[in-house]
């Protein structure tokens, strides 16, 4: 990595190795922002920013596993030093707990029969693994003219769509890991918000839709640029824009 100066926009993307995480890191480096490939997997990582070097962008890898705190310090202490700052801080790593499967055939997940493991696994990653990052981020954000998070959530977090018996989820298996990590995860987008206004730091959630990705095995309807139209969106608002809210590309989605 390379000294940068401090009007360079530095962007940090969790799990960016694939997927919506690499659709996001390649409309912010199209932006002109330097993009940090946040990336459990140090080959993959890297493989994935000389792609976006390869397509004009400014990229590095950076080795990131969420659920590790020796690596998430050592994250921010590199930042640090090569950069000084850190201007927008997507935190998409994230899984389902059920693997490559599409959520219909998700039968590990009923709660009734659930493993009380799985959930602590997909909670370890989706909800506690954003408080690790942003909170060894944080530091690093206040230095930012314009500090962004942006935490990936799901529609499926919204319990006011997955409670109507009639509405688009009625067809669903019932999550009790998943789910319930994306709604704790909304949860704390409001609580970081509220904390960090003052503080001109604008925390928001997404819901970037049914993506097609390993994920949910590939029957997403969605690509992953599509579904990274959201993440950028509100990783550049500007300093009027929205903080403490849940949104999707066509607006608020419902708590």
């Amino acid at each position: 990595m390379n000294e940068h100066t401090t009007q360079q926009k530095i962007a940090l993307v969790t799990g960016a190795n694939k997927g919506l995480g690499r659709a996001a890191a390649e409309q912010l480096a199209a932006l002109g922002m330097t993009v940090l490939v946040g990336a459990r997997d140090a080959q993959r990582g890297e493989e994935s920013a000389a792609a976006l070097r390869a397509a004009g962008g400014e990229a590095h890898a950076l080795t990131l596993d969420v659920t590790d705190a020796v690596t998430v310090q050592e994250a921010a202490r590199q930042i640090s030093e090569h950069f000084g700052h850190l201007d927008v801080l997507i935190n998409n790593a994230g899984i389902t707990g059920s693997g490559q499967v599409s959520p219909t055939d998700a039968t590990d997940q009923i709660p009734s029969t659930v493993e009380l493991d799985m959930v602590r696994a997909v909670f370890e990653t989706n909800v506690f693994g954003v408080i690790a990052v942003t909170n060894a981020m944080l530091p690093l954000l206040r230095r930012s003219s314009a500090p962004r998070v942006v935490n990936v959530s799901s529609h499926a977090a919204s319990m006011a769509l997955t409670s109507d018996p009639d509405g688009p989820f009625a067809a669903l298996l019932p999550s009790a890991a998943y789910t319930p990590s994306k709604a704790a995860l909304n949860a704390l987008t409001v609580q970081y918000a509220n904390e960090l206004r003052k503080d001109g730091i604008l925390v928001n959630a997404a819901a970037p839709g049914y993506v097609d990705t390993d994920s949910n095995n590939h029957t997403g309807h969605l690509t992953p640029a599509q579904g990274a139209a959201i993440l950028v969106h509100l990783a550049t608002l500007d300093a009027g824009g929205p903080t403490a809210g849940f949104f999707t590309h066509d607006g608020p989605v419902p708590w």
